[in-house]
């Protein structure tokens, strides 16, 4: 069964716990009581299940999918409008199959219906993931991609998205990175995207984009709970670091 046939699956709501599980928990028929806990801060209880020790890789790739949805519809709520080019990019670069649409469909009004904010969310998706930073790197470059879908970025969503990066535990110069790869060709500055600087020597260069690419290998991040269907995401994310180092390479006349 595909991620998307397990995102309202009871069980997997109970395991997560937190606000991610309680939603979960909602549209699988637990509402009533799982709800409740949502309307509180996840208690310290939860905080270490769903932490770093959480180990159950496929649990976690349910959390990551929620996560692009959830926050993906609080994105939607900070600028107030949903546009059909968004939808169509969420659909086609997550391999939703028409099957699913529904399910997917049903997770996104529950979190634009939900009086929570993007806070709990974001903050428990940080503590799960947070050994494993690329993941949730990826999750805000699936977001920016959501956005970016009708042809531009709005600057409430890239206010937005700053947040839910500090919320994940980015620090500003990690923000400005992950920022900067993914604002468009026009705005892109490659020694910010491979997070080196100017004056660094080629060595350094050379190194900082082994490591990238390394940490943002497709298959590393499944192994860490991304899960496949988010696959061409990643390959997007790891052109954009190939072609970033290609421009320096270039500019400096390097082999």
């Amino acid at each position: 069964m595909s991620i998307w046939g397990k995102i309202v699956g009871g069980a997997a709501g109970f395991a997560i716990g937190g606000p991610i599980g309680a939603l979960l928990g909602g549209l699988a028929g637990h509402a009533v009581d799982k709800m409740r806990e949502s309307a509180a801060p996840p208690s310290i209880e939860d905080q270490t299940r769903d932490g770093a020790g959480f180990g159950d890789e496929g649990t976690k790739s349910i959390a990551f999918t929620i996560g692009v949805i959830v926050l993906g519809a609080k994105m939607a709520k900070a600028d107030g409008v949903v546009t059909k080019d968004e939808v169509s990019a969420f659909k086609e670069v997550f391999q939703v199959p028409p099957d699913e649409v529904k399910n997917v469909g049903r997770v996104f009004n529950q979190a634009r219906q939900d009086a929570q904010g993007y806070e709990p969310y974001a903050k428990q998706l940080g503590r799960m993931f947070r050994e494993n930073p690329r993941v949730l790197e990826e999750l805000l470059d699936g977001l920016f991609h959501i956005a970016r879908a009708d042809g531009k970025v709005t600057q409430e969503e890239v206010t937005y998205l700053s947040q839910v990066a500090q919320a994940f535990g980015f620090t500003e110069a990690e923000w400005d990175r992950i920022r900067a790869a993914n604002m468009g060709p026009d705005k892109q500055d490659p020694y910010v995207i491979l997070g080196v600087q100017r004056d660094d020597s080629d060595e350094a260069i050379r190194q900082a984009w082994r490591k990238l690419v390394q940490e943002n290998h497709p298959d590393r991040l499944i192994a860490q709970g991304m899960p496949e269907e988010f696959v061409n995401l990643a390959n997007e994310k790891l052109a954009t670091i190939n072609h970033a180092y290609d421009q320096i390479r270039k500019s400096r006349g390097l082999p």
